[in-house]
């Protein structure tokens, strides 16, 4: 049962990926939008999710908040690292060219996040397989979050690797990837688990990396060249069916 209810959440990033490279002639309000799911998915969904799995704490700071910072941190150091490199393999370049942000950032960088995604999609099949082993109505609920936030899971993956200047067939290999993750999650909980504190600080790491993407590259690129209230609006609207998931979910 597990594996089938996996199956919609395919569809479902699959269908956030390709409604993502099917806008490109509104570029900011996709950017504005998706900047506001991943916002919606880190507070309101992965973030309490971590609170309470991970449950310990460590020097009166619970583990799920410092793997939170922990994940932003390390976000933050494997964009500039990643940047300096290419640069320094660029430096003979010195006629600047229009876009040249864009141009500069490491699609590594993106391939990297996009990794973290499939990732945790991979980890939301443990979830709905999980659920299911402890009862029809739990795996029920936990399927329908999963299921309804992975339509944003696949518009943030093709968004965030053709961002950083990855080539479309690499965005949608990437997408893909995370499509086919959450079945191969749910089969494997057939054969193990994955301890609940072990799976918390995973949420509360991919959460700080996750969020970091979000303020520090996507929703200011999403302002760069359009500086528009409706680009704000697409970011709260995001927020807003994150927020509507999580509580018809609950």
């Amino acid at each position: 049962m597990a594996v089938l209810v996996a199956l919609g959440a395919f569809l479902m990033t699959l269908a956030g990926g390709w409604t993502a490279q099917r806008v490109t002639d509104r570029r900011h309000l996709v950017l504005g939008l998706a900047g506001g799911l991943m916002l919606g998915v880190v507070g309101l969904d992965l973030l309490p999710e971590a609170l309470e799995a991970a449950g310990t704490e460590v020097f009166g700071v619970p583990a799920a908040l410092l793997l939170f910072v922990g994940g932003f941190l390390l976000a933050h150091l494997v964009e500039r690292l990643l940047a300096v490199q290419q640069v320094a393999h660029g430096g003979e370049e010195t006629v600047p060219t229009a876009g040249r942000s864009r141009d500069d950032r490491a699609p590594e960088v993106g391939l990297t996040a996009a990794a973290a995604m499939v990732g945790h999609s991979a980890m939301d099949g443990v979830a709905i397989g999980a659920a299911f082993q402890v009862g029809g109505g739990m795996g029920t609920a936990v399927a329908l979050a999963v299921v309804a936030h992975d339509f944003a899971d696949g518009f943030n993956t093709y968004t965030i690797t053709s961002l950083y200047g990855n080539a479309r067939r690499k965005a949608l290999a990437m997408l893909f990837a995370d499509a086919v993750a959450p079945v191969v999650g749910a089969a494997s909980t057939l054969f193990f688990t994955i301890p609940e504190q072990l799976l918390g600080g995973y949420l509360g790491l991919f959460g700080g990396a996750l969020l970091y993407l979000a303020a520090a590259e996507i929703l200011p690129e999403a302002h760069h060249e359009h500086p528009a209230r409706s680009t704000v609006l697409c970011t709260v609207a995001g927020v807003g069916f994150i927020w509507l998931v999580v509580g018809l979910a609950g």
